[in-house]
């Protein structure tokens, strides 16, 4: 695709070449190719080679004349021939070899080429990725996804790239006008905007230039609106006012360029944005949902590969504020372009230099604007299958509203150069599951029913667990709140909310406790442990009984009274501080306290219960010293035990 090709050459074709004083025809070859002419260098080049000549520079120069024109095939073979000379080479050779490889899903060889390559340039944000990703394809997989995607109708044999949406219309860059002047990089007509209008049954057709004014004889592409719909940015050619501009290398760069709605519905009032320059690009605008930044793809100064992406805010009169590099987070050695940001604030945008299927690759960011204001840490995601291929896959786009989605691809099936797709963006479904424990013993509770519930309260879905105690309730709506309520025989039920993320390809997990309502007492048994009961705390330097212990004591006396033979002794006990017989005389207050209450209140038998204040003799933790504990600590010891001794 040559606009994408055009942007990640500016910094390659810049590079001085070793020269190669074989053959006279090798140095017309050099020529056409520092003019960008890959196709007739390419013929000239293969002749040489078929001719039985061999070195690293022609290796070289053919294998990077199908790498950059999105040969990979070819581009893997001659970069093969590159490797088995085994002579020294630059390591971004073995980077580009291992991408050429992903074309043909040779992705054991390409991790050996990355291998290579991550040795030698272990500092490099590409190594660094790909070390800490070596399980990538697994990964991907995992986040892959099973809806079809289609071909667009209105694609053509040339190249059709690109997404977005104006009104009712669907707007794309294509070099479909044969009777345009043809670009020498590809030999295919340049790009201009093009419209296609929506139908009543969601399909896109009567396609037709885009305005005329905004279309020029040099390239033209990737429209992005303003919300408004009066202001659009888009990438052109360094073309303005009749003049194509170049560097002092004979480049003519990609520029972003501004253009109004004019009264009779044209587009008028073009100008360029004011950080263009004869010596970077600046490309494929994305404007957010709000109309207040718009995303952007450039080489500028403090690019960390060949392009990188960056933003700048969107003044009320249309203009822009200062470019902001995006960071390492985001960017790497590599090229990533064509950034898209949804209603929702995720960054969609395409990389080479993250680990992944092959050539360009769509990744993600979820609540991207949201993180970057809020300066969280950037997490990016592979998108997966089947929006990614080993191919070149770029130019996302999607509207939530209709539930339409765009992207485009040169992968094998395709009509053309490039191609767009559509899909259909699935429903945010989400999938729940987690095991059922016993909060004491930690055994799983097999047999147990787990019921969930939306927010009005409505049974969504139920089941029994089976002997791995795992529960698992598939495609609930994302972004929900849910109730998740466990039930079995002898046990408490246990209730817990959880919310759906935004992530239509996760799985939440949530493992459930449940106690036992049924307890097994016998002579020894501490009824506070076994009934799960509070603490009997008592306030410093008091024994009087607190509303928060009468609780407590009530769940005691309905234990007596169920069991009318046992016999209970009441432990009563004090924290460290103070001295031992002033601890002793006031936890055997407490104990007396504690008593009366059982008697006077329970109702109980003075014969039933015994018991006797320990004071400060047997301490819970730590505190024994009465010195460097908290007061919640001291309060844990200050406590009544209720021990059976007799049934």
């Amino acid at each position: 695709m040559k606009l994408r090709t055009y942007l990640l050459l500016i910094s390659i074709l810049t590079l001085s070449w070793n020269g190669y004083a074989q053959k006279g025809n090798i140095n017309k070859a050099e020529k056409d190719y520092d003019k960008f002419s890959y196709i007739k260098t390419t013929d000239i080049l293969l002749r040489v080679a078929e001719n039985g000549y061999e070195s690293a520079d022609l290796f070289q120069k053919l294998g990077n004349a199908f790498y950059f024109n999105n040969k990979m095939e070819d581009a893997a073979k001659w970069y093969g021939k590159l490797m088995d000379l085994d002579r020294p080479i630059d390591a971004e050779y073995y980077y580009r070899y291992a991408q050429a490889l992903k074309y043909s899903e040779k992705y054991e060889q390409s991790d050996n080429w990355m291998e290579r390559f991550a040795d030698v340039r272990s500092d490099e944000l590409r190594a660094k990725g790909f070390k800490s990703k070596r399980d990538y394809l697994e990964s991907i997989e995992g986040l892959s996804e099973t809806f079809p995607v289609v071909n667009l109708d209105l694609n053509t044999e040339w190249s059709d790239f690109g997404a977005n949406q104006y009104k009712d219309q669907f707007i794309f860059a294509s070099s479909r006008d044969t009777s345009e002047k043809t670009y020498n990089w590809n030999e295919q007509p340049f790009l201009e905007l093009y419209s296609a209008a929506k139908q009543e049954d969601g399909s896109y057709s009567e396609v037709k230039k885009f305005d005329d004014r905004i279309n020029t004889k040099y390239h033209e592409s990737t429209a992005s609106f303003l919300p408004t719909d009066d202001v659009v940015y888009f990438t052109r050619n360094n073309y303005y006012k009749r003049n194509l501009e170049r560097d002092d290398q004979g480049i003519n760069r990609l520029h972003l360029y501004r253009a109004k709605l004019q009264e009779d519905g044209s587009w008028g009032d073009i100008a360029p944005v004011h950080f263009n320059s004869e010596r970077h690009s600046v490309a494929h605008p994305s404007v957010n949902a709000y109309g207040t930044r718009v995303y952007f793809a450039s080489d500028m100064e403090g690019t960390l590969g060949y392009a990188d992406l960056f933003m700048a805010d969107i003044n009320e009169d249309g203009t822009l504020g200062e470019p902001i590099h995006l960071g390492s987070a985001l960017n790497t050695e590599g090229q990533e372009s064509f950034p898209y940001v949804n209603a929702k604030g995720d960054l969609y945008y395409s990389s080479n230099g993250l680990t992944g299927l092959g050539g360009l690759d769509v990744f993600m960011v979820r609540d991207f604007e949201k993180k970057l204001d809020n300066h969280e840490q950037l997490i990016v995601e592979n998108v997966g299958r089947p929006i990614n291929s080993p191919k070149d896959d770029f130019a996302y786009y999607e509207n939530l509203g209709t539930r339409e989605g765009f992207f485009t691809s040169n992968r094998d099936g395709g009509k053309g150069d490039d191609d767009i797709y559509f899909f259909n963006v699935p429903d945010c479904m989400q999938d729940i599951t987690g095991v059922i424990y016993d909060e004491n013993t930690k055994e799983l509770l097999a047999g147990a029913k787990v019921r969930i519930f939306d927010q009005a309260g409505t049974q969504v879905d139920e089941m029994i667990v089976g002997d791995d105690a795992k529960y698992d309730f598939k495609d609930l709506n994302c972004e929900k709140e849910y109730l998740i309520r466990v039930e079995k025989e002898t046990f408490s039920t246990a209730e817990q909310r959880i919310a759906t993320t935004d992530n239509r390809k996760q799985t939440l997990n949530l493992d459930l406790e449940i106690t036992k309502d049924e307890v097994a007492v016998g002579e020894g048994t501490n009824l506070r442990e076994a009934l799960d009961l509070n603490p009997i705390y008592f306030d410093f330097d008091k024994w009087n009984i607190r509303a928060d212990a009468e609780i407590e004591l009530q769940k005691v006396i309905e234990v007596l009274k169920q069991y009318p033979d046992m016999r209970i002794d009441v432990q009563s006990h004090t924290d460290s501080r103070a001295t031992n017989a002033y601890n002793e005389a006031l936890s055997q207050r407490r104990n007396n306290a504690t008593i009366k209450y059982l008697i006077e209140i329970g109702g109980l038998d003075p014969k039933r219960i015994s018991g006797r204040g320990y004071g400060e003799t047997v301490i819970s933790n730590k505190c024994q010293d009465g010195v460097n504990c908290t007061e919640d600590e001291h309060q844990r010891n200050r406590r009544s035990d209720f021990i059976v001794i007799q049934m």
